[in-house]
């Protein structure tokens, strides 16, 4: 029986979204411009990297194609002529560019409604909110109150949040309210208790995540998010694929913050992993336990986390290398009729002004051994998707699961 593993690398955009406009993301492209800045001697790291953008084993399942399809530019050093695999271009209909809204759709869920958002002012929440949280969670009060990046809040806010204990609230353009503390001398489980009472808050507004941002270290110069993150989501509001896959009485792994997207549901192996290639090796770990029919699913956090709202072009372009080096390690575990699937949910051009995710297509990359047994093997382009719930409308065909509502299959 067919297993399917999908690698979501979270914000590695495409560019070309026809309304990029309408969410200030006009000419927004992450891999493109990653590859021009590269391209131009501008994302060298010594001792790490140097040069062109070298991902030569996700170019040749389609990335270069994709992305000439999405915008008409071929990223410098790539090609448009994969020789492997069947590729093409998502293109999203739900309204958003944040990770519910990208996550939902793949799973066959476009998002019905709007999202809530937080006014980019001080202070960012509605102040009878905050007093509500306070009193009921006895809180001495709390920092922040506003919009920031998270790595740059906790280096502002950290020493006072120790100091007084006051939790550091903050949100972004994304649906969200992020609350930090010290792990240590705040608590983690009080942590996830103060989110949990707070998402009762969110809810109602259409805040889709309440995340909970753990940072540890004794000073601003030493302040290191950890691996405890946790986000509280808003349920998906219908079926989604995992919902199917466990319904079916199928294994379905979600690794590093899947579950958490989808709120749980449809996971029957939640495995939490910290970094790229922690998350690259759980990854690996599911597919030697997945039995026949398993559904596996990894969110790639790093690329967005780590350098997209950071804008640093040149770890982003080292992100991409040090995974695509490590692709042939997933399809030498592949059994016959698996299908490997890599794919975003939403840009984070880190070229572009601010901090915060950008509109844009994302690619469709797959392969399979059962590929070299089609009639025609060379490598297929399934064109333009008009949207993400193609892939998991795709993915339901693959594992012999019933047809969601939305999308439409490319086999």
């Amino acid at each position: 029986m067919p297993r399917a593993i999908i690698c979501i690398l979270d914000s590695v955009g495409i560019g070309g979204a026809p309304d990029a406009a309408d969410f200030g993301d006009a000419g927004s492209n992450t891999v493109l411009h990653i590859a021009q800045k590269c391209a131009e001697g501008l994302c060298d790291i010594a001792g790490v990297r140097s040069g062109p953008l070298n991902v030569p084993n996700l170019d040749n399942l389609g990335l270069g194609a994709a992305v000439e399809l999405s915008c008409g530019i071929i990223p410098p050093g790539m090609k448009n002529h994969p020789s492997a695999g069947v590729w093409g271009v998502g293109r999203q209909v739900s309204i958003g560019k944040d990770t519910p809204s990208g996550h939902w759709e793949i799973a066959g869920l476009p998002v019905p409604f709007e999202w809530g958002y937080f006014p980019d002012i001080v202070p960012a929440f509605p102040q009878d909110m905050i007093e509500a949280i306070i009193e009921e969670a006895g809180l001495p009060g709390i920092l922040g109150d506003k919009h920031a990046s998270g790595t740059e809040i906790i280096e502002e806010l950290g020493e006072e949040q120790i100091r007084t204990g006051k939790p550091i609230f903050y949100t972004s353009a994304d649906s969200v309210l992020q609350i930090a503390v010290h792990e240590e001398k705040f608590g983690l489980q009080k942590l996830y208790d103060l989110c949990q009472l707070v998402f009762k808050h969110t809810e109602p507004m259409k805040i889709g995540r309440v995340i909970a941002r753990p940072f540890s270290g004794d000073s601003a110069h030493n302040f290191t998010r950890t691996g405890n993150r946790r986000d509280f989501a808003i349920d998906p509001p219908g079926e989604l694929l995992l919902d199917r896959a466990k319904a079916a009485g199928r294994q379905v792994y979600g690794i590093g913050k899947i579950s958490d997207i989808y709120a749980g549901r449809g996971v029957t192996h939640k495995i939490k992993a910290t970094g790229n290639m922690n998350l690259f090796d759980s990854t690996l770990e599911a597919m030697e336990m997945a039995a026949d029919g398993a559904l596996i699913m990894t969110n790639f956090v790093d690329f967005d986390s780590e350098f997209g709202h950071r804008r640093d072009v040149a770890g982003y372009a080292n992100a991409l290398e040090e995974f695509d080096r490590r692709i042939p390690e997933l399809i030498s575990r592949m059994l016959p009729d698996d299908l490997l699937l890599f794919s975003a949910d939403h840009g984070n051009d880190p070229t572009a002004p601010g901090t915060d995710h950008t509109r844009e297509q994302i690619p469709i990359l797959m392969f399979s051994p059962k590929f070299a047994l089609l009639p025609d093997p060379a490598p297929k382009s399934i064109g333009l998707r008009v949207s993400f719930s193609d892939i998991g409308q795709s993915i339901s065909k693959w594992l012999g699961l019933s047809q969601g509502r939305n999308g439409t299959s490319f086999f």
